[in-house]
């Protein structure tokens, strides 16, 4: 059953005014689509990936409880939110893990630099990210929405209430952006634009 944005927009602002009496309510509206939003994430991991969806969920619910006094904007700042903090469990997880042993067996020293790599990728892209929500506050959104939350272009136009046309710009300017930085690095720290 889908859920009234305004409803969940109306819990969100009392529960950010420090109304404790909401939260039951709040994440039972909430609930199924941050754990969709867990399996979503997880998808992309590795297959024997050490944590799992659950795991995921359970952690974000509890930093979420934690920034409960917010000033929580609407239901979409509220998952743009917890994209966020399911991406930053993910990679303080990988920073945490433990690097296996590389063992001399045909192509599995590149399979593993491979794992490494992507983690390296990963972990560039959060501080890109975190650079993002700074520069460019719209395009972070945008970005959320659409690559970790799966958001469609008219999903995203109802979350921000922006124009479709001004989504599919912002999100071509944030990828590029993105693109940019990852290429070349040296960029991160000299431009800002």
């Amino acid at each position: 059953m889908e859920t009234p944005t305004g409803e969940v927009t109306q819990l969100l602002h009392a529960w950010g005014a420090g109304d404790r009496t909401v939260e039951d309510r709040l994440f039972e509206l909430v609930l199924p689509d941050l754990n969709r939003l867990a399996h979503r994430l997880m998808r992309g991991e590795r297959p024997d990936h050490s944590l799992q969806s659950t795991e995921l969920l359970n952690e974000a619910y509890v930093r979420l409880l934690n920034a409960r006094e917010r000033d929580w904007q609407n239901r979409a700042h509220f998952f743009s939110l917890a994209a966020r903090v399911m991406r930053r469990l993910l990679i303080d997880h990988a920073r945490g893990r433990p690097k296996s042993p590389k063992v001399a067996i045909d192509n599995f020293e590149e399979l593993l630099r491979g794992r490494e790599a992507q983690t390296e990728v990963a972990l560039s892209i959060d501080g890109l990210l975190d650079e993002m929500a700074t520069a460019h506050p719209a395009w972070c959104s945008i970005i959320e929405l659409k690559f970790f939350l799966g958001f469609t272009d008219e999903e995203t136009v109802d979350a921000l209430g922006i124009p479709l046309r001004t989504v599919q710009r912002q999100f071509a300017d944030a990828r590029r952006w993105l693109y940019e930085r990852l290429k070349c690095p040296a960029k991160q720290n000299t431009t800002s634009s």
